[in-house]
């Protein structure tokens, strides 16, 4: 116990130095490993977040995206203030101001945790050679994703997995990921005050240049930072616990509620508020609590592995959310149309269903899952035929929790062009029976759709064949206060069946690319989150 102790004693005394953590999707002093390898190190420490000036400018980044980062980072100065703290939020170019710090504060150390993204691994290699010029030690680790990506590749000989079922076998190999690490220790780090910066952080989006498109955004629906993340976690976790009970996995997803207030933890999950890690082993050792004597099912964390498995294949892939330079997509000829394309972003469409949750995901930033599959597949193979990359981009710019990685995953799932097997889907989503089915009432029609509010039930789905009596008394005439249908649905359906029909053909003659299919029809049907009496309204059906 002394020797221990000695050691323990030497090792403090050898501590100096001071060390920048760049924090980016891992906004939370919960699991760090990154933060508590550098305080081994230093007695120093320097939060630091950075606003990408040219994802302000080119409006990539939308207000409710900012705020929910703001949430976060005035969240995490809260745990600071105490301990003699803050963060400090800067807007620039990150090599500039990090080449500034690194003179200004003396550092020795810069810390981010590991993401794969193509954009942020451009931006660590200028920012490594700045750090290379001031002689600083880079110190990184992982912990926004399960398990190490490199050790999955590595697993599977330096490939990333062909297909989902592979993945799950790589895991399965490499074992369990490690349990998440505890809140970062700062009772004795040394969190200097510089007041050369401004004392107060940006108190909204508009400090930073970054204004509402539309007066429904000033609703804050989602709140961030980790304090939140973890109560959301804690609730999410006892709706679960009663589900487990009752023999239900995936609560949501057997009755999802379009209307209700989201179990989803997917903003805090994608902004690294909630550790991925921390809610992985919450429904492990939920799980092992309430059914011990059952093997864990897939459906209790597929979502979490989907997450993972995207990630795996955007490893390495410079050209992930591309379609022409991308190795794993395939390359269909979508058409062009611009008129259609802003309806669909505006939500002007004639389909209610679809306008509803184009509209909810511009005002809220946020979608629900079905509601994502509905108009991704409206956008793509089922109606429109216009390129997964437009949808991708208005995701990326309007969703609080858009991923990189999982969100180009999802387009390419959805639209056919990678992750299934060569256009085999027979199927497209209907966007009038697909919505009915989730939400019969029309009510989330009503809410977002306000045109329609007096719309009868049975119309709200299908407000074009209502009547003109039945137009007037509910107060929206059709093709003047709401759109007529831009296109045919069955008509686009039926086409696009076809042109699907030739690009398959065309393989036979020519190497496929190296693809990834589902495995088998419950693996399709838990990533579009479709419950067995909701299968019938992929069909091409008349409506």
């Amino acid at each position: 116990m002394v020797e221990h102790l000695s050691t323990k004693m030497s090792a403090e005394s050898t501590k100096m130095g001071s060390f920048i953590h760049w924090f980016r999707n891992d906004l939370r002093l919960y699991d760090m490993p990154s933060i508590n390898a550098a305080l081994e190190k230093c007695t120093t420490f320097y939060p630091v977040y950075i606003f990408d000036e040219n994802d302000i400018k080119e409006k990539q980044i939308t207000y409710n995206k900012v705020r929910f980062i703001l949430d976060a980072l005035k969240d995490i100065n809260g745990k600071l203030q105490p301990n003699g703290g803050r963060v400090y939020v800067f807007k620039g170019n990150p090599t500039d101001i990090f080449s500034d710090l690194f003179k200004k504060w003396n550092i020795s150390y810069l810390t981010y945790e590991v993401d794969v993204q193509p954009a942020w691994k451009v931006l660590e290699k200028s920012v490594q050679q700045i750090c290379q010029q001031h002689s600083i030690e880079i110190i990184k680790d992982v912990s926004h994703t399960l398990w190490n990506l490199e050790d999955i590749l590595k697993a599977n000989r330096g490939q990333p997995p062909v297909t989902y079922e592979v993945f799950c076998q790589v895991v399965e190999a490499l074992g369990p990921p490690s349990r998440p690490e505890s809140y970062v220790n700062l009772e004795k780090v040394l969190m200097p005050k510089d007041d050369s910066f401004p004392i107060d952080l940006p108190n909204n989006p508009d400090d930073l240049g970054v204004f509402m498109e539309c007066i429904q955004q000033s609703n804050r629906i989602w709140i961030g930072g980790e304090t939140h993340a973890l109560k959301h976690l804690d609730a999410r976790l006892k709706v679960e616990e009663e589900a487990l009970e009752s023999g239900i996995f995936m609560p949501n997803q057997a009755k999802p509620d379009l209307l209700g207030p989201s179990m989803s933890l997917s903003a805090a999950l994608s902004l690294g508020c909630l550790s991925v890690r921390k809610f992985y082993w919450s429904l492990q050792d939920l799980h092992e609590r309430v059914n011990s004597d059952i093997c864990v099912p897939d459906s209790l964390i597929g979502q979490l592995l989907w997450r993972e498995y995207f990630y795996a294949m955007c490893m390495n892939n410079p050209f992930y959310a591309t379609m022409v330079e991308n190795p794993i997509c395939l390359n269909i000829p979508w058409t062009t149309n611009e008129q259609h394309l802003q309806s669909w972003i505006n939500g002007k469409t004639g389909y209610p269903f679809i306008d509803a949750a184009m509209r909810q995901m511009v005002q809220e930033g946020w979608l629900h899952h079905v509601a994502r599959n509905a108009v991704a597949c409206f956008l793509t193979r089922g109606d429109l035929w216009i390129s997964w990359e437009e949808g991708f981009k208005v995701f990326m710019k309007y969703l609080i929790d858009a991923d990189y990685p999982v969100c180009a995953g999802n387009w390419m799932w959805v639209s056919s062009s990678a992750f299934e097997n060569i256009l085999q889907c027979p199927t497209c989503i209907s966007p009038i029976s697909y919505g009915r089915c989730f939400e019969p009432t029309g009510d989330y029609i009503r809410k977002y759709v306000p045109e329609l509010k007096n719309m009868p039930n049975e119309y709200i789905y299908e407000p074009w064949l209502a009547p003109l009596p039945e137009q007037e008394k509910a107060g929206c005439i059709i093709g003047k206060d709401y759109p007529q249908p831009i296109i045919d649905h069955q008509e686009a359906a039926n086409t696009n069946k076809k042109r699907m029909d030739i690009i398959k053909e065309s393989f036979y003659t020519k190497m496929v690319p190296p693809h990834c299919s589902p495995s088998n029809p419950l693996e399709t049907r838990v990533f579009m989150w479709l419950p067995e009496n909701c299968i019938e309204n992929l069909m091409h059906h008349r409506n």
